[in-house]
């Protein structure tokens, strides 16, 4: 498949003969219904003339998937940063946080966790396609042209049966998933399933919303229908990687019917009297653990099935690191490189990504300035971008597999109490450094996921542990004053104190790159889907319908490969203060969802999962907090400061506003609740 680049620069020559009404896009501030487009570019005819240019504009599909790591051109020398810097991601609820100088406003999703989204300019607006996110109805129109011609014997001719077949499935899974991102910010949309004739009347053009389980059926039906001719595997992973597989477009389904199974959309009073102009009720009027409640939940389990059932080849990775290296190193490694390694065994989907901003960006954005000790910062201002907070970092479970304040061996009380380092945490922290006790005694994944003020950071290129033990470069210093601290001005640098590893290449390497001061290692594609997701997702479904026993299996196979015990030996053990938690429903259900806020950190789950979950208004009504950054010693730069105070306001938050200029356009689309 061609490079992103060409494929863009072959899609600026397409024409579009069907629109989608601007009354639904608001695309560009036109002030005309439809958008018309002149006579004397080329026809689709053209378009579709060969195999190569219909595969042309098959790849330009993908492409509307938002931006995971990219930078866009201003001038001939200057970078636009808003797709790196402003990723929902990362940012938009209370997990991470950054600094204000220069970001601020190219960061929507981070705006919206300071409580400012809007109607006049909605932020992340994937509606108009406006403020950070492109508009998901063009990405469907331009999907439904494609399916459109393709199913045409006269387009391409000399694309096989079994070609066709695939690529128009291909269409379909993704018109399925733009559907998907519309619905879990909008909840109830208009479905979009053939473009709208440029001769339609405006009547036709001024759409409804739609209810959410007929969005709901009709992307798990899309979803179906590409399945049956997506492949297994995909035939060449190096020239295909980022192509849907049958695996990806059931996994799909997955996720989509857990979402309308869980609490923000099955069963919530608090959209119970929603209803369009023509009361219609856009929400399901069922009630909370009602039979329809539990019918939604078995329909979720079964897909979930499904879809594994569509991955034989499927497992969780492994590290095949060689080097000799200690168990709980090896766990740590287990869980990166199921990220940051390519063809991994436990990626279902990736997005397509380049190497450029992969390998240096995604770093330089998510590590310490100045680590290894190279400064490669001194071009950029996103270094340390992407900052841990002190809430997050607290939902990382004890050494003991089970939360800090369940831990009768865990001072909870005194987390915050500045210790010295003992020799058995050498591993992971540096011997007699003093830090707070927070950082002490973790599980793996804690480790494996963050760096702080006094943690090692490993990388395969130091080879034995030994060599990184004895490399000081690879430990971070994080007071005011060190290295890896804040040494001046009011960026680049750590506004929590926590960095995330998870995020970077094992294989990460400084480098000194004119004029950017840059990184490299060994990129990888961004893992959309992978494995332990799904099995977090069946065994959530399994618990609701009442099958304890097999969704605990689902759990301990994740946290087997990070080194814990399982669920009912971690929490049967002396030292739980919860012992019955995984025998109750509600506790397994908490159980699931700290384990998903956990594995899958800053893999950009959380912002949905709090949503659905409708658990934002509790995580996202407190105060965010940090240490220190500008103490000079332990005792100072170890005490919790307030960085904001964030507002959560229920249920207007839980949905995207539709903006006013579109609610303007079209009479016939109502405004979600409380906008």
């Amino acid at each position: 498949m061609k490079s992103i680049q060409l494929i863009k620069q072959i899609k600026r020559n397409i024409l579009i003969k069907f629109f989608v009404i601007v009354l639904l896009l608001g695309a560009n501030g036109c002030n005309d219904f439809l958008e018309v487009i002149p006579d004397n570019i080329t026809n689709l005819e053209h378009v579709f003339a060969t195999r190569e240019t219909a595969e042309n504009y098959l790849a330009t599909l993908y492409t509307h998937v938002p931006a995971v790591f990219a930078r866009t051109t201003v001038t001939n020398s200057e970078y636009y940063e808003s797709s790196l810097c402003g990723n929902i991601l990362w940012f938009g609820a209370d997990d991470a946080w950054t600094f204000y100088e220069n970001n601020y406003k190219y960061n929507y999703p981070w705006r919206i966790a300071r409580g400012e989204q809007n109607v006049s300019s909605p932020l992340l607006n994937a509606w108009d396609g406006w403020e950070g996110m492109n508009s998901m109805f063009y990405a469907i129109r331009d999907c439904n042209i494609f399916i459109e011609e393709m199913q045409k014997p006269e387009r391409a001719p000399e694309v096989g049966k079994i070609d066709r077949a695939r690529w128009i499935a291909e269409a379909c899974f993704l018109k399925a998933y733009y559907h998907f991102y519309l619905f879990r910010m909008y909840g109830p949309i208009p479905i979009t399933d053939v473009n709208i004739d440029v001769s339609a009347s405006p009547e036709i053009t001024r759409v409804k919303r739609d209810p959410v389980d007929d969005v709901v059926n009709y992307i798990a039906n899309l979803l179906d229908k590409a399945a049956a001719d997506l492949p297994l595997e995909l035939p060449n992973k190096q020239i295909e990687e980022g192509r849907a597989t049958r695996g990806a477009a059931l996994t799909l389904k997955a996720k989509v019917l857990v979402t309308a199974a869980s609490d923000l959309f099955n069963g919530n009073s608090d959209y119970s009297h929603f209803v369009d102009n023509d009361n219609v009720h856009l929400f399901p009027v069922n009630k909370w653990g009602d039979e329809v409640w539990m019918q939604k939940w078995q329909r979720a389990a079964e897909a979930c099935k499904e879809a594994l059932e569509a991955l034989p080849e499927k497992e969780l990775h492994y590290t095949a690191n060689s080097y000799d290296i200690s168990d709980p190193i090896r766990y740590q490694l287990n869980l990166r490189e199921a990220v940051t390694e390519r063809y991994n065994k436990e990626i279902i989907w990736t997005r397509r990504t380049n190497s450029w901003t992969i390998e240096s960006n995604v770093e330089i954005m998510m590590l310490p300035p100045r680590l290894d000790g190279v400064p490669y910062t001194t071009g950029g201002y996103i270094s340390s971008y992407a900052s841990i907070t002190l809430g997050m970092a607290e939902r990382f479970y004890s050494k003991n597999g089970i939360p800090i304040d369940e831990d009768n061996t865990y001072d909870y009380a005194n987390r915050y109490k500045v210790t010295e380092v003992g020799i058995d945490q050498t591993a992971n922290l540096i011997s007699g450094y003093k830090t707070a006790r927070l950082n002490l005694n973790r599980e793996n994944r804690f480790y494996a996921s963050l760096l702080f003020d006094g943690a090692r950071a490993y990388w395969n290129k130091y080879g034995k542990e030994t060599d990184w033990l004895n490399n000081q470069n690879s430990c971070v210093y994080g007071t005011f004053g060190q290295i890896n601290g804040l040494i001046g001005g009011t960026q680049n640098y750590t506004e929590t104190g926590y960095f995330i590893q998870k995020l970077t290449s094992l294989y990460f390497a400084g480098q000194t790159t004119s004029p950017w001061a840059t990184v490299g290692g060994k990129w990888y594609q961004w893992p959309e889907f992978r494995l332990a997701d799904l099995y977090l997702l069946y065994a959530e479904a399994l618990n609701e319908i009442d099958k304890p026993e097999e969704a605990i299996v689902y759990i301990d196979r994740i946290r087997a490969r990070s080194g814990l015990k399982g669920v009912k030996e971690a929490w049967g053990a002396e030292c739980s203060k919860d012992k019955s938690k995984p025998s109750r429903k509600d506790g397994l259900r908490e159980i699931i969802h700290q384990e998903r806020e956990i594995e899958l950190a800053f893999e950009g789950q959380r912002f949905w999962d709090l949503r659905r979950w409708k658990k934002a208004a509790n995580f996202q009504n407190k105060t965010v907090m940090g240490w220190n950054t500008s103490g000079k010693d332990a005792a100072e730069y170890y005490q919790p400061v307030v960085l904001f105070n964030q507002q959560f306001v229920t249920p207007r938050d839980y949905l995207w506003p539709i903006s006013t200029y579109s609610l303007r356009r079209n009479p016939n689309l109502v405004q979600n609740p409380g906008w």
